[in-house]
C-alpha cells in the first residue's frame, strides 16, 4: 500500500519522529496501529457472554503487582 501525505502532515510526522528519535514510517505506523487497532481483541469472544465481558473491560496499560493481590496486601 502506498499513501500521498499533504505536506502538511509530513512535516508533523518528520518532527515527531525527529523527537522521538525514530524514522517517519515508525511514528505513521504507530499512528496507524493505534487508530485502526486498538479495539482488536487478542482474544476472540466465542460467544454473547465473552463479548460483553470484553466490551466492558478497560485497559488502564497498569498490571497490579502480586504482592498487591496477595492476602497481606488486600488487608493495608
Amino acid at each position: 500500500m502506498e499513501i500521498h501525505l499533504t505536506p502538511q502532515l509530513e512535516a508533523a510526522i518528520s518532527e515527531q519522529a525527529r523527537r522521538r528519535g525514530v524514522t517517519p514510517e515508525v511514528v505513521a505506523l504507530d499512528a496507524l496501529q493505534r487508530q485502526f487497532l486498538r479495539n482488536v481483541p487478542v482474544i476472540e469472544p466465542r460467544d454473547e457472554w465473552e463479548r460483553k465481558l470484553f466490551g466492558a473491560a478497560i485497559d488502564c496499560g497498569v498490571a497490579v503487582s502480586d504482592w498487591a493481590l496477595s492476602r497481606d496486601g488486600l488487608y493495608e
